[in-house]
């Protein structure tokens, strides 16, 4: 495999563990901000496996008084998310 191919598939591999896990070493309490409409987006994004709606989650998070930038930033990121993201289990109950 080059060289070049093993970086490609080394970051991929790093991004995924950040997508699934986020940081080991900054646990986080979502239960201030489960709120009914954060599960309810959480549960269609997971249903649907369509994460288009992260950005709204940000708002909805903020909105219930999220102040934690790994949090947001990670909803707002506009790469891609995968069934098994770490806000998405947590709210949900799976993390």
């Amino acid at each position: 495999m080059p060289a070049e191919r093993r970086d490609d598939e080394k970051e991929w591999q790093c991004w995924l563990v950040r997508e699934v896990f986020g940081n080991p070493f900054r646990p986080v309490d979502f239960a201030p901000w489960q709120t009914d409409t954060a599960v309810a987006l959480a549960r269609q994004m997971y249903d649907q496996n369509d994460f288009s709606a992260m950005p709204i989650l940000a708002d909805a998070l903020q909105d219930a008084g999220c102040d934690n930038l790994n949090v947001l930033d990670h909803c707002r990121d506009p790469g891609e998310h995968v069934c098994g993201c770490w806000v998405i289990d947590t709210l949900l109950g799976k993390g």
